[in-house]
């Protein structure tokens, strides 16, 4: 294929993955460059359909010039260890210690998470999930970013395409912004039919404290807010058209969220763990470590606007909503 031409083209192609959020999109951005976004997950059906896609477009493995990476999750990079070592890969740093695996990193995990556990109060029946709490990353891949990138840079032939950090359900999170066409490819950001979890994630290397992910999630819907955006390739489910509407439900659903909790902890005291079981009563067993994900990320949201206040004097901590508010 003559990849020399003035005129741009998006193609998306979609993944199987073995993960409740279904199918995985990635896109090729066609310009006289040729960058792959995001790289589904590494399973080999992924892969050969991958494949099949990629000649169904009338291209080649050897045609890709370069992969962005959204963010670290396993359903986005997975596939890179396939590619052609040549290709460069760019992405945000925090992605790195995650996509290479690196294991001086992931011995921390455990004891992270024992620790928020008993912080949280959460029952010990549930400590044996910590021994398999990267488990998913066997579907990821084991390469590194070739670069790392911010927000404001730009990629070669991607003229018109800004990058911009969006943390929140990954730190690492990133968004391309096509300025002249309103289009933005939003990785797991913003999706049509769900909220996307944001994570609790250990400290990144070199760091002490954890990312506070609901308050970066926020931040990062007000800022996509402030651009042009006329439509919305996402990393799963349908293309979002009606974009201001949907990151406006997304602060209100927030904020009612937010509101339910405040209001549980008004008359008496509550851990992080009670929280959760009252947020999620249903499905809070079988999804724990997503639902203290979400508990963890209200509380921190809460206290950040000195809606409530925490009692850390002994383990568990308790959360009680802040006199005078």
């Amino acid at each position: 294929m003559n990849k020399v031409s003035c005129k741009q083209e998006i193609k998306q192609i979609t993944i199987p993955t073995p993960f409740a959020v279904g199918d995985v999109h990635t896109y090729l951005i066609i310009t006289d460059k040729i960058t792959l976004v995001d790289a589904g997950v590494r399973t080999i059906e992924a892969w050969e359909i991958f494949q099949k896609e990629l000649k169904k477009h009338g291209l080649k493995l050897l045609d890709i010039d370069q992969v962005f990476i959204t963010h670290h999750h396993p359903d986005h990079v997975g596939l890179l260890d396939y590619l052609p070592a040549n290709i460069p890969v760019y992405g945000h740093k925090r992605s790195h210690p995650w996509m290479t695996q690196d294991q001086r990193y992931f011995e921390t995990h455990e004891t992270f998470y024992k620790d928020l556990f008993e912080k949280m109060g959460v029952e010990k029946r549930f400590y044996a999930l910590l021994a398999s709490i990267d488990k998913p990353m066997r579907f990821s891949c084991h390469r590194g970013l070739t670069s790392f990138v911010k927000e404001g840079d730009q990629l070669e032939g991607l003229a018109n395409w800004r990058i911009f950090e969006t943390p929140g359900h990954a730190s690492s999170h990133l968004v391309l912004f096509d300025e002249k066409s309103g289009t933005l490819i939003g990785g797991d950001l913003i999706l049509e039919h769900i909220s996307p979890n944001p994570l609790v994630e250990p400290p990144y290397v070199g760091e002490t404290e954890r990312k506070k992910s609901m308050i970066d999630y926020v931040a990062s819907i007000e800022k996509m807010l402030t651009l042009p955006i006329s439509r919305v390739l996402p990393g799963h489910g349908g293309i979002v058209e009606n974009v201001q509407e949907i990151l406006t439900e997304r602060l209100e659903q927030q904020e009612k969220r937010a509101h339910k909790v405040q209001t549980f902890v008004k008359e008496k005291s509550a851990t992080a763990y009670e929280i959760c079981q009252h947020l999620f009563p249903k499905v809070f067993e079988k999804q724990l470590l997503l639902t203290l994900s979400e508990t963890l990320g209200q509380i921190d949201y809460l206290l950040d606007q000195e809606r409530i206040e925490v009692d850390t004097s002994s383990l568990p901590y308790r959360y009680k909503e802040k006199e005078g508010v």
